[in-house]
């Protein structure tokens, strides 16, 4: 359990993000089309998981564009960008903004990645979401970047992961 806070109240997640250089756990996430993704979806990519409440908030929103803009059509990259959402507002959203280079994908059937990865928020206002996290995995599947979002109104430090990737 970790503890993260939001504007300023202090919530906990189900259990901790897995560490560096530890094995990335497997998972099934939908996409825009309602169609299972996991990890060897993406063989010989590094995947980062931009992971984050809900597209219905702002700072949520930022981070899926800033991700779109700026690491989304790197080379060996691929960017899923996590969360509770339906598939039909992750798509709607990314069609609203014109967002083509992340894939939405909801972990709302997916007990396995919020247990694994440790993201549920299991108190506070947003219990049941996900808290705000980047998680990059490498090619052959091994987790080499975490950020766990200390405060859940504020984005993730895009820098240090884009160095990752």
């Amino acid at each position: 359990m970790e503890t993260v806070y939001f504007t300023g109240n202090a919530c906990h997640t189900s259990c901790n993000l897995p560490e560096v250089g530890t094995k990335a756990p497997d998972f099934t996430l939908v996409d825009a089309d309602l169609k299972e993704v996991n990890l060897e979806s993406f063989p010989g990519k590094k995947i980062v998981l931009n992971i984050f409440p809900s597209l219905d908030t702002a700072v949520c929103a930022m981070s899926v564009r800033k991700f779109n803009e700026k690491a989304a059509g790197k080379k060996g990259a691929v960017v899923l960008c996590v969360s509770m959402d339906l598939p039909f507002a992750a798509k709607r959203f990314c069609t609203v903004e014109n967002i083509a280079d992340v894939y939405p994908a909801s972990a709302f059937r997916s007990p396995e990645f919020v247990k694994e990865y440790g993201v549920e928020l299991v108190d506070g206002p947003l219990k049941g979401l996900l808290a705000r996290a980047v998680i990059i995995i490498d090619e052959n599947r091994n987790v080499i970047y975490r950020e766990l979002v200390d405060e859940i109104t504020h984005e993730p430090d895009y820098e240090a992961a884009l160095k990752m990737i």
